[in-house]
């Protein structure tokens, strides 16, 4: 079903929501409201793989350390190369910082 108008509109208020929240108890208590726990959990699960691509692991280190789909990871690992949110939010190790120096 393609998106309304009036559909971003609601994104936007979701994502301003959101943003607002003070503390990590605030933003439980809301994605406990929002989600699912099976959507929680993925979420985390997509997080964790990308911090784990970022610290070099290869695929199947870290399928085998969070059994997330080889699907998923491929795009996981999409979005850590060209996008500009894990990049921008988790932390890449200095060892890897540094090896092109």
């Amino acid at each position: 079903m393609p998106l309304k108008k009036t559909d971003d509109k609601m994104i936007d208020e979701m994502f301003s929501l959101i943003a607002s929240l003070e503390s990590s108890e605030d933003i439980n208590a809301l994605f406990r409201d929002l989600c699912t726990n099976t959507e929680i959990r993925q979420m985390a699960q997509r997080i964790h793989a990308a911090k784990l691509l970022i610290a070099g692991k290869t695929y199947n280190q870290v399928i085998e350390e969070t059994d997330i789909s080889s699907a998923t990871l491929s795009r996981v690992s999409r979005c850590v190369r060209y996008g500009n949110g894990y990049s921008r939010f988790l932390k890449i190790p200095e060892e890897n910082t540094n090896e092109n120096n």
